[in-house]
């Protein structure tokens, strides 16, 4: 029987949701292709993931339950996902398009001599192979890729595939394996920039401030209503740029690409490097008081006024309605 392989992350011990997102799709796929399922995992606790990996659709799951593996290194982790991949012989190789998986995939497509399509927002099965969709230049145009050998390697862009029905019934099976975890580089110390907030890619909905705040001191207005939302908050390259926020804040061509069902535009007059990172929202809602801002023609629902009345005034009556519901 053919086999889809997923990688799955975890992070302070919780899976990743786009992890999750990736063995959904595989779940999806197996049928039309035939195939089985099989995730893997990397890290000490790895084992202990396996029953929500298995919810979510993989029939089994292979770990590395190693502690020398706690910390993502570029060289241990490929050469554990490319002895998972020569162990197995998938078909389909998914990895979620995480900082993660950015930097792992092309590494394992290169150890396992794979082809590898990149941030793809749509996969569907023709004549018993995959058929890739993914953005090209900036989010301009998209192609439509197939591959010609095995395994087919691909990354999938977070909150674009829906996560499948839970299924605690699932059998749990897992496959323990080992491997070498040395590496020349190591990761000794994480500062997290970014304590205690949702991840942008991850985000269900995110509101972000551009240079029409003004000024440093008006963010605020942005972060009460992704407070009150219970949203991300995100920032265009222009208000990075001056220092307003971290750079782990910004969405677009140069900083994050994301995919959640809402987003929030305050102030962004929507350049196209901004556009790049968030047009694939599924409802965008745009505050700018100017009404040719280009952000205006990919906005779902545009209101045309002063932010520093509008958003405050959101806010409460976001506050309002969630406190009606209890």
């Amino acid at each position: 029987m053919a086999l889809i392989l997923t990688f799955a992350e975890a992070r302070d011990g919780r899976l990743r949701r786009a992890s999750l997102e990736v063995v959904s799709k595989a779940r999806r796929l197996a049928a039309p292709l035939g195939a089985s399922v099989e995730t893997v995992v990397v890290g000490p606790g790895s084992e202990a993931l396996a029953g929500e990996l298995c919810a979510h659709g993989a029939d089994r799951v292979r770990v590395f339950d190693d502690p020398a593996l706690a910390a993502y290194a570029t060289e241990s982790y490929a050469r554990a996902l490319a002895q998972a991949i020569a162990d197995t012989k998938p078909s389909v190789v998914l990895i979620a398009f995480t900082a993660m998986g950015k930097d792992l995939a092309p590494r394992v497509a290169a150890r396992v001599g794979a082809g590898l399509a990149s941030d793809c927002v749509a996969l569907d099965v023709k004549d018993g192979r995959l058929v890739a969709r993914r953005p090209m230049f900036a989010g301009k145009a998209y192609a439509t890729v197939e591959w010609a050998g095995e395994p087919q390697l691909a990354t999938l862009r977070p909150n674009v595939f829906p996560l499948g029905a839970r299924d605690a019934a699932r059998p749990v099976e897992v496959v323990r394996a080992s491997v070498d975890a040395s590496a020349r580089a190591r990761v000794t110390a994480t500062t997290a920039t970014t304590q205690g907030r949702i991840p942008l890619t991850e985000a269900q909905i995110i509101v972000s401030g551009g240079r029409g705040l003004k000024g440093p001191e008006n963010f605020r207005l942005v972060e009460s209503l992704a407070e009150a939302l219970g949203a991300a908050v995100g920032a265009s390259r222009a208000v990075v740029d001056a220092g307003w926020v971290d750079h782990q804040l910004q969405v677009g061509q140069t900083g994050r690409t994301v995919s959640p069902s809402l987003y929030v535009a305050c102030g962004i007059s929507g350049a196209i490097q901004h556009l790049a990172g968030m047009s694939t929202a599924r409802c965008i809602v745009a505050i700018n008081k100017d009404p040719d801002a280009p952000i205006f023609k990919v906005a779902d629902y545009g209101i045309q006024g002063d932010l520093f009345e509008i958003l405050p005034r959101l806010t409460e009556a976001v506050k309002a309605h969630r406190s009606a519901r209890g």
